[in-house]
């Protein structure tokens, strides 16, 4: 096996990212975090992620321990957990990945190191080493900081142990999906990404699951059952009306997705605050009246 969900099967579906909730003080808000993740689970997705759009790269490594711990703990088993611990350097991400699996996690999605350029043979050494530490399914993330070709993720798959899958962000998406299935997909479960602004196109040339945000899951979930299920109109129609609008929104910045999302979250009285850690772009009068309008469209009380 290439790595299993909790039926022991290859995990495959829809994967939310979670944010983290922060009180007012910047602080992790536990009871927000738990609400979050039931909010999650009852629409039922196949699993739940913790990694950049939680902005883990913003906490401090005992933060990363606690929220880890709390997700795991509230999730009790019902879905994986996949739990992003990739860093600048190797010796860190070791350390990352090793701390992840300790606190419960099922998977780790672990990036190229981006900060300093790398080539293809320090990527390599770069997984093997974390692979070597650790006994959990392994996801390359490919991004735009960090893309990873077919030809190097079969090779990672090949060498590593724990290397089982892979998550495409980096453009142009829909082709990297098909060249990845295409050239790696015996060796890798393939995952799209970037907020699924592409989710059935992705389904289309192969990929088997998702990892957006985690405040549209019953939509997400719905669109996931439709193309199972054949109906691919009424997918479309539905990620159209629901998802399109929100990640149009969420785009029109760098960084203004988290404060998109929150916002969402909390006017929908899943989380009590939507506080963004810094730094973090502001929201212009312009894009605060449309996502009061959009929500008002989307979740009339």
């Amino acid at each position: 096996m290439r790595g299993e969900d909790m039926r022991g099967e290859d995990m495959r579906g829809v994967y939310p990212i979670l944010v983290t909730p922060f009180d007012q003080d910047f602080q992790i808000d536990e009871g927000s975090l738990r609400n979050l993740v039931e909010f999650n689970l009852n629409a039922g997705v196949h699993g739940l992620g913790i990694a950049l759009g939680s902005e883990i790269f913003k906490l401090t490594e005992a933060e990363r321990d606690t929220l880890t711990r709390i997700v795991v703990d509230q999730v009790d088993g019902r879905v994986p957990v996949v739990v992003n611990s990739g860093a600048a350097g190797t010796e860190l991400a070791v350390a990352y990945s090793r701390a992840a699996e300790h606190n419960g996690a099922n998977a780790l999605m672990v990036m190229p190191p981006a900060f300093m350029p790398v080539g293809p043979d320090e990527v390599r050494e770069y997984f093997r080493t974390i692979s070597a530490a650790v006994s959990l399914p392994i996801f390359i993330q490919d991004t735009p900081a960090a893309p990873v070709s077919a030809p190097l993720a079969r090779q990672l798959a090949q060498e590593c142990e724990w290397v089982r899958y892979i998550k495409v962000e980096s453009p142009p998406l829909t082709a990297k999906v098909a060249d990845m299935v295409g050239n790696a997909g015996d060796e890798l479960v393939v995952f799209g990404g970037a907020g699924g602004n592409y989710f059935i196109e992705e389904m289309r040339r192969g990929s088997v699951g998702t990892m957006p945000f985690c405040t549209q899951p019953n939509a997400f979930v719905g669109v996931w059952d439709l193309v199972q299920a054949g109906d691919e109109a009424s997918a479309q129609e539905l990620f159209n009306r629901t998802i399109l609008p929100v990640n149009r929104l969420a785009g029109q910045g760098a960084g203004l997705f988290y404060h998109v999302h929150k916002e969402i979250l909390q006017r929908r009285g899943i989380i009590a605050d939507a506080t963004v850690r810094g730094p973090a772009p502001g929201v212009d009068a312009a894009i605060a009246r449309e996502l009061t309008h959009l929500i008002e469209r989307l979740y009339p009380t």
